[in-house]
């Protein structure tokens, strides 16, 4: 960008930001167009209107404009993050399979699209591709009980009780009641000395 574009390209960001502050969230979405506009490549015009799109409930709008931005910057985990979770609120579960396998392949550190990737895995009924993926993020987030709630459920519907009560052993360290509420739904008790 030459420096001209770039004093333009900040005061219609900063333009936006203060609409948004003030809850003119129309008015910043037509910043985001003439931003769009002038300045294709970009990428946070794309994210922010669908990131308001999807506050708005318009989340079908909001998927258009982050597959625009996937198709303009496709090495972005983050977008295809993104992406994918919208894909998977609107019960778009294939749509959110590709998706949330970019996350993961672009931006592997990120947690949220391992977990996100199993869940759709799940719905999937791919159970051993989920496991793999739920594994991936309790690395990444081994103090967070989602992903191991959702592996230990896997587990018993692989009919796998040994591996689920090791993980409700897991979360009584950590998570209690999430150990308790796995304990209640799976029906596994675990000793007090176990």
């Amino acid at each position: 960008m030459q420096m001209m574009e770039k004093i333009r390209y900040t005061a219609a960001k900063w333009q936006a930001l203060v609409l948004l502050v003030f809850g003119r969230r129309q008015a910043a979405m037509l910043v985001f167009d003439r931003m769009i506009s002038e300045f294709p490549s970009q990428e946070y015009a794309y994210a922010s209107k669908a990131h308001i799109l999807a506050t708005m409930g318009q989340k079908t709008q909001a998927i258009e404009w982050l597959q625009k931005l996937t198709l303009l910057h496709s090495s972005n985990g983050h977008h295809w993050f993104n992406l994918g979770f919208l894909q998977e609120e609107n019960a778009d579960y294939d749509g959110a399979l590709h998706s949330l396998t970019q996350a993961t392949v672009h931006a592997p550190e990120l947690d949220r699209a391992w977990y996100g990737l199993g869940l759709v895995l799940i719905r999937h009924h791919r159970y051993d591709e989920a496991i793999t993926a739920l594994k991936r993020n309790t690395q990444l987030q081994p103090m967070s009980p989602y992903g191991w709630y959702q592996l230990a459920r896997v587990h018993m519907d692989r009919q796998e009780p040994e591996e689920a009560r090791k993980i409700i052993r897991h979360l009584k360290g950590f998570e209690p009641k999430v150990a308790a509420q796995l304990e209640r739904e799976t029906g596994i008790r675990l000793s007090p000395t176990s």
